[in-house]
């Protein structure tokens, strides 16, 4: 782990390489991007990145079937040393919405249930925003 540039994104050193890369699935509020203002939630779900993925923090990272997006940012999903699924807990938590495309949609059905049940409980984001 180099550094978090915001909830969705950051940067890894794979292989000796330094790597943009977009979390699969999810999509955080913005906060850093150069034509939309900072959303509700975003510095939230920013904050929630950088206190997960502090740097040298030691990850796991997945392909699915697509390599790049558009921008050529490697898609992953991330886990942490300790198994916690990344991707998956900024959903749970509230701080990211579902974003399915295709094809890279291995966890689509299983993160949808997981927004749902943060919606209907009002978590995080379902809340603030």
């Amino acid at each position: 782990m180099i550094r978090v540039i915001d909830g969705d994104t950051v940067v890894l050193n794979l292989q000796g390489s330094t790597e943009t890369v977009r979390l699969i699935g999810v999509n955080t509020p913005e906060t850093v991007h150069p034509s939309k203002p900072v959303e509700c939630f975003g510095p939230e779900a920013s904050a929630f990145m950088h206190t997960l993925l502090q740097p040298k923090t030691k990850v796991r990272v997945q392909r699915d079937i697509e390599a790049r997006d558009r921008y050529q940012r490697l898609l992953v999903y991330i886990y942490l040393a300790d198994g916690t699924f990344v991707n998956q807990e900024l959903l749970r938590l509230g701080f990211a919405r579902t974003m399915s495309i295709s094809p890279n949609t291995a966890f689509a059905t299983k993160f949808a249930a997981i927004e749902t049940t943060a919606h209907q409980n009002r978590i995080g984001l379902w809340l603030a925003c």
